[in-house]
Parts: C-alpha cells; sequence; structure tokens
C-alpha cells in the first residue's frame, strides 16, 4: 500500500472538502504519521474516512474531524493545552506540535491508552506533553488553567469546570448532546466572567465515560 499516496488522498478529498484549510494544520497531517498510532490491525485503514476502534468500547476519531478541531482551536506557540480522552495518542501528538515550546497534558482513564500512547509519543520525539490516568469526565484539577482544552468523547452537557479552566482568550472544543445528533461547540472565555460559544456543525461521537447527565424528567 502507497501511504503517501493514500495521505495525500486523505488531506486533499476528506479534509481539505470539510473546510479544514488552515495550511499549517494540512501541513501537520502530513508530517505526523497516523499510521504509528492505530493498532497494528487497523494499520492499512488508518487514513480511511472512518472511526478506529481501540478497544475498551473507545475509538479514533475520524481523520477530518482531528483535522476540524485542531483548526477550530488555534493553538499557538506556547500554549498550554489540556485534552480530555488520550486515545491512541494521535490528537496528543497534533496538538503537542502545534503548541511547540508550549505543553498538552493529557489523560485518559483507560492505563493501556496511557502507556500505549506515551511510548509512541516517545518514539516520534514529541517531549511536550504529559500523559496521566484518570477521570477527568467533570473537570481536571492538575494544571492550573489552559489556553485550550479539547474533549475527544461527547458529553450530553458541558460541566462548567471545563469553562472555568479556561484563561481569558482560552478556547475548548467539546461535543455536546446526546445521540444521534449532537452539538460541536467552540467556546471562548472573552473574559474573567464572559464566555462565547460558537456553534460549529452536528455530529454524533461516542460519550464521554462518567460523563456528567442532565436531569431527566421521569413520569
Amino acid at each position: 500500500m502507497d501511504m503517501e499516496q493514500a495521505r495525500f488522498n486523505m488531506v486533499e478529498q476528506q479534509i481539505r472538502t470539510w473546510d479544514v484549510l488552515d495550511q499549517d494544520v494540512l501541513d501537520l497531517l502530513r508530517q505526523v504519521k497516523r499510521e504509528d498510532f492505530v493498532p497494528e490491525a487497523y494499520r492499512a485503514l488508518a487514513l480511511s474516512d472512518m472511526e478506529i476502534p481501540l478497544g475498551h468500547g473507545e475509538a479514533m476519531l475520524s481523520p477530518k474531524m482531528e483535522a476540524r478541531i485542531v483548526q477550530e482551536v488555534g493553538v499557538k506557540a506556547g500554549d498550554l493545552v489540556l485534552e480530555v480522552g488520550t486515545g491512541s495518542g494521535y490528537m496528543t501528538a497534533l496538538l503537542a506540535r502545534m503548541a511547540h515550546q508550549g505543553l498538552v497534558r493529557s489523560v485518559d482513564i483507560v492505563p493501556e491508552f496511557t502507556a500505549r500512547a506515551v511510548a509512541i509519543l516517545k518514539q516520534q520525539g514529541i517531549a511536550n506533553a504529559i500523559l496521566e490516568t484518570g477521570d477527568a469526565a467533570r473537570g481536571w484539577e492538575q494544571g492550573g488553567v489552559y489556553d485550550v482544552i479539547v474533549l475527544t468523547s461527547s458529553v450530553p452537557v458541558l460541566p462548567e469546570a471545563f469553562k472555568t479552566r479556561l484563561k481569558v482568550g482560552g478556547r475548548l472544543f467539546a461535543v455536546v448532546g446526546d445521540g444521534p445528533t449532537m452539538e460541536a461547540r467552540l467556546i471562548t472565555r472573552v473574559a474573567e466572567d464572559a464566555y462565547r460559544t460558537t456553534n460549529l456543525f452536528e455530529t454524533s461521537v461516542p460519550p464521554l465515560k462518567n460523563a456528567m447527565q442532565p436531569q431527566r424528567f421521569v413520569f
């Protein structure tokens, strides 16, 4: 299989056509080899427009979704980033490369995912990422406040704890709602007590384990 041709097709046919036009992001997707992060059994499908199973009921987001998230949060050199849901470590790698001398703190509830991602990121020469195992479904106390927060799984309701962990000017990406249709949102902290929410697109992604649930009426 010609991986470089497949990578070209992924960028030009899947990602660019999904409104990902930031050249730095497109270049990054060519540089970071997605196939190095997927489980070996799915390596041939690494660049396909699909979610790839990781085990434990989890899956990698599709390449176009990952690319769109990176574009929307606009990570800058020196940014402090929190990622909730390490998964394969591929998104971690993308965020860390964008942050340059900044730092990505990534948390996953599955120890196997953390351990595997640590090893792959080391092989990739990515040193500005700290990976931790824990339940961050309702927020993460470590690391203070962040320039960027990315939730890689959906939440029925978005806990306030994530919003309050943003610096002024900070950006939070989250997919909010119940299936089959959810809303991808970009939330920007515009002042100490003010936030701006931009609804980006409708989608459906697996829920975050132990996510906060809305109050539901019982008849």
